[in-house]
């Protein structure tokens, strides 16, 4: 494929010369005439592993070139990857300049009707949140171009994983690919460009391309965080953090895994929060700092305000909870959420009904009696013996179990609105209703 490249950074550069050592044709442009003028001579602007050799490569074969000129460079391709740089401003907002400026002039060459034959696509690889690409780049290239994105001119956003000192070897290596596609047809013009490359390929739509990278992101930073926690906890309590986690990092059932990292509602129970009170505790105790550890209790309440705040928003006043218990198929009410959320509703002068099949009060003994007498006193006047019981009662319903005769009760399109704490099997399918609400989703 014939291909321009918008920003000779270390992505674009990477990109340009990974890309044209696949077969395609690529021109890079940039406004720094240093870079272009390096690029031309077969020199790398950016210092990386293996660019230098790459791009002498490229360029010897003719299969790369730099140029200032956007006219050119869209005349000469039918893909544009757009990899100009989004800083953060002074306040941590996004600054979406350069993504503007290089959409205009995209947008403004197309129009001059630069690009003869075939659809143009504009692939924007720059990290952005979601929204950006829709809301903002979408309508400037409308404006010029004076056509429909999807429909005269493709659009989507591809954005990358790509680690500084190994850029390119992830490239030809990458964990995933990510093509949010605003029509099928901007998709498959993005796959084009990659394949033949290895690890899964995920066509999704525009604002989940944008929001993947963030997830990435901050997800890696919070690994990060909280070996280093971790490690200052251990040390100031003499314990060698690398045996710590080299047992931590084999278990890949619960720790490295998909586990837990679902969106969903607040957890509980008799161990994660007495551990992690523990846990900060001892780090204050050794004068160690643990912000990232300190606030996982306080944001965990914050997820479970959530859920009363949905309730608050609907102006009801009869409400009906489903499920007690912290963990489906037991009767533990110890720390469980859902008795928090149920105490903070029937605080709020709610007319609560709750149901939850495991959970008995005449069958409650020992601690968890003592929890909910402490916690809860009047669960009895609360509790209901069915399922019907509760829908009959309440115009809102928060659903916290995934009990079958709960959700086979559960109406549709009708009765009371619902408050999705779990992600029901049907959630997509209920999206488009009215009276459904989800608390993460």
């Amino acid at each position: 494929m014939r291909v321009s490249v918008f920003g000779l950074g270390y992505v674009g550069c990477v990109s340009a010369a990974c890309l044209a050592s696949m077969g395609h044709e690529v021109i890079g442009v940039d406004v720094n005439q240093v870079k272009i003028d390096l690029v031309n001579d077969g020199k790398a602007p950016v210092v990386e592993e293996r660019i230098g050799e790459l791009i002498a490569e490229v360029v010897r074969t003719g299969a790369l070139r730099a140029t200032g000129d956007v006219r050119e460079a869209i005349m000469g391709s039918e893909v544009s990857l757009v990899c100009v740089g989004t800083p953060s401003e002074p306040n941590g907002s996004l600054c979406t300049t350069y993504l503007e400026r290089v959409t205009e002039q995209i947008g403004a060459a197309l129009a001059e009707g630069a690009k003869q034959g075939g659809r143009h696509t504009v692939v924007f690889r720059s990290t952005m949140l979601p929204g950006t690409c829709l809301n903002l780049l979408v309508p400037i290239l409308e404006k010029y171009v004076g056509g429909t994105a999807g429909v005269d001119i493709g659009v989507a956003v591809n954005p990358e994983f790509l680690r500084e000192g190994t850029s390119v070897r992830d490239f030809f290596d990458p964990p995933k690919t990510v093509i949010g596609e605003l029509d099928p047809a901007s998709g498959d013009a993005v796959a084009a460009l990659y394949d033949g490359l290895p690890g899964e390929v995920f066509r999704v739509p525009v604002p989940t391309a944008e929001a993947i990278k963030y997830a990435d992101n901050a997800f890696h930073g919070l690994k990060i965080g909280f070996a280093n926690e971790l490690g200052a906890v251990c040390q100031a309590l003499g314990v060698d953090s690398h045996q710590v986690m080299d047992v931590f990092l084999a278990d890949r059932k619960l720790n490295i895994s998909p586990a837990y990292l679902r969106p969903g509602f607040a957890f509980g129970g008799s161990c994660l929060p007495k551990d992690l009170r523990s846990l900060v505790h001892a780090a204050r105790r050794a004068d160690v700092s643990v912000p990232i550890l300190a606030h996982v209790l306080p944001s965990n309440s914050d997820h479970l305000q959530r859920a009363v705040e949905l309730v608050e928003r609907t102006g009801k006043r009869r409400v009906g909870l489903f499920g007690l218990s912290f963990k489906p198929g037991t009767d533990d009410l110890r720390e469980s959420p859902l008795v928090e959320l149920a105490e903070r509703l029937f605080g709020k002068g709610y007319d609560l009904r709750i149901h939850d099949a495991n959970v008995s009060l005449s069958r409650l003994l020992g601690a968890n009696r003592e929890y909910i007498e402490t916690r809860l006193p009047h669960l009895a006047q609360l509790l209901a013996d069915s399922v019907e019981e509760v829908l009959e009662h309440a115009e809102v319903c928060l659903v916290g179990t995934r009990d079958p005769a709960v959700l086979s009760a559960l109406p549709h399109g009708g009765g009371p609105l619902i408050v999705d704490l779990v992600r029901l099997p049907d959630a997509e399918a209920r999206r488009a209703e009215p009276g459904y609400m989800g608390l993460a989703w």
